[in-house]
């Protein structure tokens, strides 16, 4: 069924629809403030027709960097309705590569952001020649000639509507299903990541064919965790939850990142949500934390806990076939519990949550267990920002653990070979997905919109498969794509294969990063090199001693901390992509030993299973070191 809607027709209906409704809570000092749907309205009107004022044309393209705050959602909407298209950056950009490039390969004419990020669009402003205003949204005191306060805008939206009362309803009007909403940046291994295009018809059809699986309710309130330049936190966040005519809160901004974390668990208590928008890292913290707070209370309640808890998830197994005849003793006693320890676990997260919906990386089941017996079911779901994001989600009256739910409707999912053969039921392979939520492609990358949108299926990258029900499980990586601990995922081979070419002591490397608390590097060395550094710098040192093992492995560790600050290679990839530690192999990846195919491709797979222990030994506190014995033990120098 095709979806009509463009998305500023979605959200002026939902603003008309909940009129009266709380739509946004904020804190402003110590008060959560309360905006209503109608309210919020009036905000957005006064935002877009300023906008037009300003000189902002349809389609003309907008960056917007700001942290978490009702004037990121009513000023995204506004410039929706004026018609322009959102380019939206993480506050993690530093004001280099990462920043700049996305500024000026999405031809921006504006930009918006907060008084934090200011200072980081001053120091680039000058290699941004497309830039005709900066709009600013905190009051700064030493304002320049290009820049201007919100309130200017907020008054000029004002005269303007005095003038003409129908100027923002008939630029809104002339927006179509098919014109450009956003365009979203992923994260490359380069300076250049790719900028996905996302329509009106886009994010509107992925939020009418999401609703069935996420039941949202008027009396809900959510509390987004998330950064709101994550295309997540736009449909499952925002637009889901005003479609619905829930309440959205989000997280007071700290002076720094560490400050804005700890304001989370004072919101969660303050707000009392009754949905939470989450990712593994949060729920493992969230775990970590109320089990610190169940130990403070004794060695008596940390057994009545646990015993509690394995009670429970033994009752619910993987929650679609859980209880039975042989398990309806339990009931009575897990009622029992709930009361007495699971009800005082929940009021430490508000005492309202109904569920977290996450989806950013893959959730271990054990996590899902554990949140489903306390009461507070997390939905894993699958998505990315070239579907907008929402490809598969668990749910209220469909859930089975280890899953990633069910495929929202009016969308295909197929699982692919290499061929782009249609695999059968249960067997591995890429996943790939049709429906309106398929972006229109990259912004001025031809290429790689080609090799993603194939004969009309969008190519995700991921593997996975199908049950007999139709329930989606991602299993890793059919691209080789990595997912770092907040649910980012990134492709490791321009990093690898610029190490293997600047990196003396390197033969082969390939990175490891499954949602873990680093990335590791699994090193080949090149024993020529490195004998050669120690003739050069150690003649003394014989090759068989652990004196020259011990230098070798700090010189491959030296040797990749050129691409860090102060290296020779500083800057070419985020630092948060980059290894922390490395693993030293014992020998070369080879078709003798299938770690290379027959076109002489990695076969990462094949090597992750085979060095499995020693990737799980490298995030262990004596693995972290690079002179670990089993790094000793791998090198030979002979």
């Amino acid at each position: 069924m095709e979806t009509k809607l463009s998305l500023v027709e979605l959200i002026n209906d939902n603003l008309t629809k909940y009129a009266d409704s709380v739509f946004l809570k904020e804190k402003v000092g110590d008060v959560w403030t309360e905006t209503t749907y109608a309210e919020s309205r009036a905000i957005i009107n006064r935002i877009g027709a300023g906008l037009i004022a300003l000189g902002v044309e349809k389609n003309d393209h907008i960056s917007y960097i700001c942290e978490g705050r009702n004037l990121w959602i009513l000023g995204e909407m506004a410039l929706l309705f004026a018609g322009a298209v959102n380019v939206p950056l993480s506050i993690k950009l530093a004001e280099s590569a990462d920043l700049l490039f996305r500024i000026v390969h999405s031809e921006s004419k504006w930009i918006i952001c907060s008084g934090q990020q200011l200072p980081k669009i001053r120091k680039i402003i000058g290699e941004c020649p497309l830039v005709k205003k900066i709009i600013v949204y905190d009051k700064v005191e030493d304002p320049q000639e290009n820049e201007i306060f919100i309130d200017e805008i907020l008054a000029m939206g004002d005269e303007l509507l005095k003038q003409n009362p129908d100027v923002l309803e008939e630029r809104r009007r002339n927006v179509t299903c098919e014109d450009y909403a956003t365009i979203c940046y992923t994260s490359g291994t380069t300076a250049d990541p790719k900028g996905v295009l996302l329509t009106h018809r886009n994010y509107a059809s992925n939020v009418i064919d999401t609703l069935p699986r996420i039941r949202i309710k008027p009396t809900d309130t959510m509390l987004i965790i998330l950064p709101l330049d994550h295309c997540y936190a736009h449909v499952a966040g925002f637009y889901i939850s005003m479609t619905c005519g829930a309440s959205i809160a989000t997280v007071p901004t700290g002076r720094n990142a560490i400050e804005t974390l700890r304001n989370i668990p004072i919101a969660i208590k303050e707000v009392k949500p009754s949905i939470m928008l989450s990712v593994p890292a949060l729920a493992k913290s969230f775990k970590g934390n109320i089990e610190n707070g169940i130990k403070a209370k004794g060695p008596t309640v940390v057994k009545l806990y646990n015993f509690a808890l394995q009670l429970a998830i033994s009752y619910n197994k993987d929650v679609y076939n859980k209880g039975g005849f042989f398990q309806l003793w339990k009931k009575p006693l897990m009622a029992l519990f709930d009361k007495l320890i699971f009800s005082q676990v929940r009021e430490g997260l508000g005492g309202r949550m109904r569920f977290f919906s996450g989806g950013g990386a893959y959730l271990d089941p054990d996590i899902q267990r554990f949140y489903y017996a306390i009461g507070i079911p997390m939905y894993q779901g699958y998505g990315l920002s070239e579907a907008t994001p929402i490809i598969s989600t668990n749910g209220e009256h469909d859930y089975v653990i280890g899953s990633s739910g069910l495929p929202i409707i009016n969308e295909k999912v197929a699982i692919m070979d290499d061929a782009c053969n249609i695999l059968p039921q249960g067997v591995k392979g890429e996943i790939c997905i049709q429906g309106e939520n398929v972006m229109a492609g990259y912004w001025k990358n031809p290429k790689s919109t080609a090799s993603t949108l194939v004969d009309g299926w969008l190519h995700t990258g991921d593997m996975g498969y199908l049950d007999a029900t139709g329930h989606l499980y991602v299993e890793g990586r059919f691209k080789s794509l990595l997912i770092g601990a907040d649910g980012e995922k990134y492709s490791p081979e321009g990093i690898e294969e610029s190490m293997t070419e600047n990196l003396k002591s390197v033969e082969q490397i390939i990175l490891h990063d499954s949602q873990d608390p680093y990335t590791i590097a699994l090193i080949v060395p090149s024993i020529p090199s490195l004998k050669a550094f120690l003739a050069a710098k150690h003649p003394n040192v014989a090759l068989d001693s652990d004196e020259a093992k011990e230098l070798c492995l700090n010189e491959i560790l030296s040797d990749i901390s050129q691409y860090r600050k102060g290296g020779k290679f500083e800057g070419q990839f985020p630092d948060r992509w980059l290894p922390n530690v490395f693993v030293l192999l014992p020998e070369p990846f080879t078709e003798q030993n299938h770690m290379v195919n027959s076109t002489m491709k990695i076969v990462r797979g094949k090597i992750e299973e085979a060095y499995k222990d020693r990737i799980a030994y490298a995030y262990t506190p004596a693995g972290k070191s690079p002179v670990n014995p089993k790094n000793m033990e791998s090198l030979s120098l002979k």
